[in-house]
């Protein structure tokens, strides 16, 4: 490594004993189909159809093994050298522009908003480089008042925080989290600003309740006159608004430093036109920006995704700016991390095994997937630039806007790009801003830029760089996969697919990275299948594993009781997962198969054969008072659908009702016998109703809101007598 190097690159630990491990799974995958190859059964009574499905879906899971190898086989981990990058690039430190997206002040508070929005202008950074701009696309005048609300408090913030040298900066979660300092004159100041903030949100939730603004306060600022009562989140024109111009020599905070600049915008919506969602907010927050401040680097982050670490963007430019290694980095991406979660993780939404593994191993063949918040890109890239060896980034840019432009004409002109009709027969969409007609826009901007031929960077900190909402509910947390697993498998199913799209482009080892994501939802059908036809095939006394006595019966075990193991280890390794996270993630990792990727498989097939069309629906960033506390309590929250409730519990009293038989079975033929034909089909039955206990709780024992409606129990529960009738003719 060089001594000018502002970054390092360092190989994960324990490759070697991994590798081996990993050979040894592959041996005993073989030896399985092997032996499913060899042993067919003879007729189909003796389950020979069921034998032909196992096989194919074990065919199945030992290919997306071999894929998710690529992650693992060789993982990195970055260090960045923040001291390097002061000595050298202080006095000239590229502007940085930072997007926000909202679209609801209801599913998204505006409160919540504006913490965000006030941690980012916080940033351990020149506020005179900083832009930070927030995209309304529900165009609401409550969402623009909290904007307004916010850009007064953050005169008194700002040096609040630097002056105290706070983290984290989202008022939010630090007057929620931190005690009042027992020195004097810490604790006049500390307890003067809380006021201050409480006094601001609790105006801000009073106009939400209401509704509306009161005329007196649209006279505190020029924007208010924008709102005309025609409008509505569907229907409105295009609105920018600087709250605070970082050029205006005027525009300081209360200790006389500059301020950040500020912009509300909300581009023009019409149900004529489609609006792509939050591809279409993000690339007119692109155009928007590059006649305003025209940064050479862009952040953007989920509404609710706050700044965690005041120094994220002095450890993105490590990457950028470095002179050997940077010049090809499209992007630099910070894992997607939850303040919310239980200790327990009772829905698996931490990600921890995708943030501390995978996206590593994704690192190494050439970067990380793009995931939609917490990225830091350089502006030409975002923009369809190709990379080229002669390409020079021009770090200056964004400093040749005259401060004493008319503001009113500059906005103006913004809304002038924020239009409907302005991407009309143009490449916005397609090779110019993200992608659109992919419900993960994310991922395939990534995947495109990666293949005009940058790279990316991963960065993990000891301190997480942004923490959000996660979902706390069952119903959340299957919406949000079911959109992430339809949006992955329609970019596998389209030109875009990184074996046909990435070839030649980016490396073999990247190309099946993504498609660890890319087939989520093609999972569904063989586990499903794993789940119930072993268990029926048990009901009705037809083996489809090896004796225990067969030679046949050790690569079996040695490959369950093997995977299981790892990844357990794996788990635990990230030191955020407990034993009982580790159990939940597993039952999660049923349910989600079950749904969330069943139905993001059938949306995806349905949209290709022209029934239905791209929709997006927002993850509620909040839930009632009676489900946190059941979410606190690590209660799981039976909210979901009745067809999905119904394919959880069938599955549950399925296997429930199959280890029942089996145990009778061997209670009145022996247990040596029974074991000795059915150990491995018992094993994975009973592992299914291990998994499954909350799902009994829910069933049976708990009478709450929360509970699975008895409607739903009795229909379920009748299906699933009948199919076991059935199943024995």
């Amino acid at each position: 490594m060089s001594d000018r190097s502002l970054f390092a690159t360092e190989q994960a630990r324990g490759r070697p004993a991994y590798r081996l491990y990993a050979c040894t799974i592959l041996a005993g995958i073989c030896l399985i189909l092997y032996y499913r190859a060899t042993h067919l059964p003879a007729t189909w009574r003796e389950g020979r159809g069921e034998w032909i499905g196992l096989s194919l879906a074990e065919l199945w899971h030992a290919f997306y093994w071999v894929i998710t190898q690529s992650v693992r086989w060789n993982p990195v981990h970055r260090r960045t050298f923040k001291d390097k990058l002061s000595q050298r690039y202080e006095g000239r430190l590229p502007n940085v522009d930072i997007f926000v997206c909202t679209a609801d002040p209801y599913a998204e508070p505006p409160n919540l908003v504006i913490s965000t929005v006030l941690s980012l202008m916080a940033y351990n950074y020149p506020p005179e480089k900083l832009s930070v701009y927030l995209s309304d696309d529900g165009g609401s005048i409550l969402t623009f008042y909290a904007m307004w609300e916010a850009s007064q408090f953050a005169k008194h913030w700002i040096p609040f925080c630097k002056r105290n040298k706070l983290e984290p900066r989202a008022p939010a979660i630090y007057f929620s989290t931190s005690d009042c300092p027992n020195d004097k004159s810490h604790h006049e100041e500390w307890l003067g600003m809380k006021i201050l903030y409480e006094e601001m949100t609790n105006r801000i939730d009073a106009i939400v309740m209401s509704g509306k603004v009161p005329e007196e306060l649209k006279a505190n600022h020029k924007g208010f006159s924008q709102w005309k009562p025609e409008m509505t989140s569907k229907k409105h024109p295009p609105i920018v608004q600087i709250l605070i111009d970082g050029k205006d020599p005027n525009a300081l905070d209360n200790a006389g430093n500059a301020l950040p600049t500020l912009v509300y915008m909300a581009r023009e919506k019409n149900p004529e036109y489609h609006h792509n969602f939050k591809a279409g907010a993000m690339n007119s927050l692109i155009r928007v920006s590059s006649i305003i401040s025209n940064s050479p680097i862009i952040l953007n982050v989920d509404c609710d995704m706050y700044s965690n670490n005041a120094d994220s963007i002095r450890d993105a430019l490590c990457f950028f700016l470095d002179e050997v290694k940077g010049r090809d980095i499209a992007f630099v991406q910070y894992p997607q991390n939850y303040n919310n979660m239980t200790k327990n993780d009772t829905y698996g939404n931490t990600l921890t095994v995708i943030n501390e593994v995978e996206m590593c191993g994704l690192d190494s063949w050439g970067g990380p997937l793009y995931i939609g918040t917490g990225c830091f890109h350089r502006r030409e890239t975002l923009c369809g630039m190709k990379y080229t060896k002669e390409y020079k980034e021009n770090w200056n840019r964004g400093s040749e806007r005259n401060p004493h432009d008319d503001i009113r004409k500059l906005e103006e002109k913004a809304e002038s790009l924020a239009t409907c009709t302005y991407e009309l027969n143009t490449q916005w969409g397609n090779d110019v801003g993200l992608k659109y007609g992919i419900a993960v826009e994310d991922v395939i901007t990534g995947l495109m830029i990666q293949c005009r031929g940058w790279k990316s960077a991963y960065y993990n900190p000891p301190q997480k760089g942004f923490l959000g909402v996660g979902p706390t509910t069952l119903a959340q947390t299957i919406l949000q996969h079911k959109r992430w697993s339809e949006g992955n498998f329609q970019i596998f199913l389209s030109k875009y697919c990184t074996f046909i799209y990435g070839h030649g482009k980016i490396k073999l080892g990247l190309q099946m990275g993504y498609c660890i994501y890319n087939l989520w939802a093609l999972n569904s059908i063989p586990t499903l299948y794993y789940v119930i036809a072993p268990s029926l095939s048990l009901l009705r006394g037809i083996s489809l594993f090896p004796k225990m006595t067969s030679p046949w019966f050790i690569p079996f075990s040695y490959v369950m009781v093997a995977k299981q193991t790892y990844s357990l280890i794996e788990a635990l390794l990230t030191r955020e997962i407990t034993v009982q996270g580790w159990w939940n993630l597993q039952r999660m990792w049923l349910i989600k198969r079950l749904t969330s990727y069943l139905y993001g498989g059938l949306a995806t097939l349905s949209k290709i054969v022209g029934v239905s069309k791209m929709g997006f629906t927002i993850t509620a960033k909040i839930s009632g008072e009676d489900a946190s506390k059941r979410y606190e309590q690590e209660i799981m929250e039976f909210d979901a659908s009745s067809l999905t409730l119904a394919i959880i519990e069938f599955v549950a009293l399925l296997n429930m009702t199959c280890l029942v038989c089996a145990t009778t079975r061997a209670m009145m033929r022996g247990w040596a016998i029974v074991l000795d034909m059915y150990f491995l089909q018992i094993l994975l039955c009973g592992s299914v109703v291990a998994l499954n206990v909350a799902i009994y709780e829910g069933l049976l024992l708990r009478k709450d809101k929360g509970s699975i409606p008895w409607s739903v129990t009795l229909t379920t529960l009748a299906v699933v007598m009948l199919v076991s009738l059935l199943s024995r003719v």
